[in-house]
Order: structure tokens, then C-alpha cells, then sequence
């Protein structure tokens, strides 16, 4: 894979020409930032690219600042490792943001990735298509990774309702017991389609079960034509995506400012 390439191709397709990621949010370039607003406090708010340098930085900051606390609403930078300029997470900090953890930008040509569902015995994947599915996998999330979903929730059911073809979920179950949960977001128009969640609970973790997503969702992704799987990790799933054959492209760590 030719690093550079993807990551303007990522940079292009998935952040300066970025597409809303819930039917009712809009997406709009401002100067040389490109901000997500959503309809309501349940959605996601956020700078999802920006082309800025040590002269423009300062003011790009200060302005979407202004901009999200006239609405009264707490937004997210998406700051990339490769972004510019270099000390731009020392400007977001020395403005008042706060960094969440470093998670890695991993991407792997779909083609290379095996498509085989191989599941402990017992268990069996339920794709998620109405409100129950949802609440399955919600309920797997909170367990999975031991915080709220309740914006995760709104942002499926809006999803489901408005635009169920960009977007793809499922739960795995051992009989009726939902024990991990995946989603997969689809980008039309661009090369990517885009890993999320993968959550196990704890009493069935290392039995293969986030690995069988992960081909399930490569299977499906394969199918509708896209050529590259993206992942934002997080320390535990980097290792695995490497042995399945993702590579480390950039990192990419949430600034959150809250008004």
C-alpha cells in the first residue's frame, strides 16, 4: 500500500469533501475548516478537517469556538497526526479543548482481507434492522466498553429511519445472549467504508468473535464495491487489525470543548 497515497485519498474523500454522518446533521466548509453541526444535543458537533498553518490557526480555532457556544453546544476537533501546523493539539489545548485518547488510523485494501465468518460454536450474527436490534447492540456497547450509548442509539435509529443504505450493523449471540456488536458505516461516492464499535463483553472475549465481524463486514463491504476498509483503534484492536493485515496510516485524537 502506498501510505501517502491513501492518506490523501482519505484526507480528499472522508474529510475535506465529508459527507454528514446522521440524516439530519449538515456538513459545510468554512475557510479552511470543514465543521459538522447537528440537528440536536444528541447529535455528534465537530471539525472534521481543516488546512490551516501557524498564521491561520489561532483565528480558526477562536472563530469555531465562538460559532459552537452560540449554539450552546460541546464540539469535537478530529485532529489527525499528520495535520498542520505541528503543535496544532497544543493550540486546541491552550484554548481550552481537552484531548481523548490517541486512537490509530488503520486502513486495508478490502481485497486483501479474508471474508470468512468462523464463530465460536453457539454463536450466530443477527443483522440490525429496526429498534430491537438496536437496543441489543446498545445494550452490548454499554457492557463492551462501560459508557453511555444514548447518543450512539439516536444516531442508529436516525440512521435506520433516514438512510439505512450508509449503514450496516449486527450482533453476534450465543443462543439469545447478544455478547458482541458491530457496525459499519458506508461512504457512497468515495473508495472507504468505515469500521465502528467491534465491542465484546468481557466473559466472551478471545474467542475469535471480533475477528468474525471484522469479515463479515469486509464481505459485505466487498460486495457493494468498496475498495478500502478504514478503523480508527483503539489500543486493544490495533493488534488485531495488524495480524489481519490493516496499516498504520496516522493517529487520530478527539479535542472536545465544551462551552
Amino acid at each position: 500500500m502506498d501510505r501517502e497515497a491513501v492518506i490523501s485519498l482519505f484526507d480528499r474523500q472522508m474529510r475535506r469533501n465529508a459527507r454528514a454522518d446522521d440524516p439530519e446533521a449538515r456538513v459545510a466548509q468554512i475557510g479552511d475548516v470543514v465543521r459538522q453541526v447537528g440537528a440536536g444535543s444528541d447529535d455528534w458537533n465537530g471539525i472534521v478537517w481543516s488546512d490551516l498553518d501557524e498564521g491561520t490557526a489561532d483565528a480558526a480555532i477562536t472563530a469555531q469556538v465562538q460559532y459552537f457556544a452560540s449554539l450552546g453546544r460541546e464540539f469535537e476537533w478530529k485532529l489527525y497526526g499528520h495535520d498542520q501546523p505541528g503543535d496544532l493539539a497544543g493550540r486546541l489545548r491552550a484554548a481550552g479543548f481537552s484531548p481523548e485518547p490517541e486512537e490509530t488510523l488503520m486502513v486495508a485494501e478490502i481485497n486483501d482481507l479474508s471474508t470468512g465468518v468462523e464463530l465460536p460454536e453457539g454463536v450466530h450474527l443477527q443483522s440490525v434492522t429496526g429498534p430491537s436490534g438496536v437496543d441489543l447492540a446498545v445494550g452490548v456497547h454499554e457492557q463492551a466498553f462501560g459508557t453511555s450509548a444514548v447518543r450512539l442509539r439516536h444516531r442508529m435509529l436516525s440512521q435506520l429511519a433516514g438512510r439505512p443504505e450508509t449503514f450496516s450493523m449486527v450482533v453476534a449471540l450465543a443462543g439469545d445472549l447478544p455478547v458482541c456488536a458491530a457496525r459499519m458505516e458506508l461512504h457512497p461516492g468515495t473508495d472507504f467504508a468505515s469500521l465502528w464499535g467491534g465491542g465484546t463483553v468481557p466473559a466472551w472475549r478471545g474467542r475469535g468473535i471480533y475477528r468474525a465481524l471484522v469479515a463479515h463486514r469486509a464481505y459485505i463491504a466487498a460486495e457493494l464495491g468498496y475498495r478500502y476498509l478504514q478503523v480508527d483503534a483503539s489500543s486493544q484492536s490495533r493488534p488485531i487489525l495488524e495480524r489481519l493485515g490493516f496499516a498504520v496510516l496516522s493517529t487520530t485524537t478527539p479535542h472536545v470543548y465544551q462551552p
